[in-house]
């Protein structure tokens, strides 16, 4: 048997790839989900690669994952866009097909996929919210991926920022079991 120091052993890399949601817009990176996540998965050899970016739409996150995919050979990617697109109302079919394509992308980089879907609020009109959140079931059923339905859930209604899009501090534990629960099966 071949006994290696510790740093001489691959390091498991899970990409994550998403909005100011993940990127933690409005908090001290300590305060942000992903490096909560980080430290629950420190014992077990991860390491966490945040590549979000506030403002990220799936077009942009579509321009920008092979290069990611590339550089860090992750073993799971937590695909988090399309809040962006359908804030700004743009074409959902638009957004299913850049979604897809990195899916895709995850896929040939012989990664696993956790699909995060958003909701979006009610004064987009009960067609687009209902058309845009259907979205993500939809492509996690074609891909035959792990799908969290809504990052937000259990998110209460003070646990927001000023701007009510952005969670506070104090919601993002929530998240990060809500990403945590979804991700472990993806983990073995």
């Amino acid at each position: 048997m071949l006994w290696l120091p510790a740093a001489a052993h691959a390091e498991k890399y899970i990409l994550i790839f998403g909005d100011s949601l993940s990127a933690g817009y409005g908090l001290d990176i300590a305060e942000s989900w992903p490096h909560l996540l980080q430290q629950k998965l420190d014992s077990q050899g991860f390491k966490i690669v945040n590549a979000s970016i506030s403002g990220e739409t799936s077009l942009g996150g579509r321009e920008r994952i092979a290069g990611l995919l590339k550089q860090y050979r992750p073993s799971v990617v937590i695909l988090e866009l399309g809040a962006n697109d359908g804030l700004r109302g743009y074409r959902i079919e638009d957004t299913e097909a850049n979604l897809d394509a990195m899916l895709q992308d995850i896929r040939e980089a012989h990664a696993r996929a956790l699909l995060v879907g958003m909701r979006l609020p009610p004064n987009y009109g009960a067609l687009y919210t209902e058309r845009f959140h259907a979205m993500y079931a939809r492509l996690a059923k074609k891909r035959g991926i792990r799908l969290l339905p809504f990052l937000l859930e259990g998110v209460k209604g003070d646990q927001f920022q000023a701007d009510n899009l952005h969670p506070s501090a104090d919601a993002q534990p929530r998240i990060m079991e809500n990403v945590l629960q979804n991700l472990k099966p993806l983990l073995r």
